[in-house]
């Protein structure tokens, strides 16, 4: 399973649906499993973005599936990262290493 982060930012209309239903939060992690991705870890967080989610998904189109169905209702609008674990990026660097010599 690849991880992905996802900062997403409210919109005037998302604001009003926490306001009104603050476990809609939860609602749509339950959605995002219908998609085939999970929430690993979510975050409310301060400043330019409103919340911070950790995610696996089996590949990109199936986040790429997500952010778009999740930004196209007008309630956030995502910003979606492939991440890597750091023992897998030293893997990684150390196998172009050994290429590169």
């Amino acid at each position: 399973m690849g991880l992905y982060v996802m900062l997403t930012r409210l919109t005037a209309e998302g604001r009003k649906t926490m306001l009104t239903n603050p476990r809609r939060t939860f609602e749509v992690n339950k959605e995002v499993e219908s998609m085939g991705a999970k929430v690993v870890a979510q975050y409310s967080i301060l400043g330019e973005y409103d919340f911070l989610n950790i995610m696996e998904a089996p590949s990109n189109e199936v986040i790429a599936r997500v952010s778009a169905a999740l930004g196209s209702r007008g309630t956030m609008v995502p910003l979606t990262m492939a991440a890597m674990n750091m023992h897998d990026f030293v893997r990684e660097l150390e196998t172009a290493k050994i290429i590169r010599d």
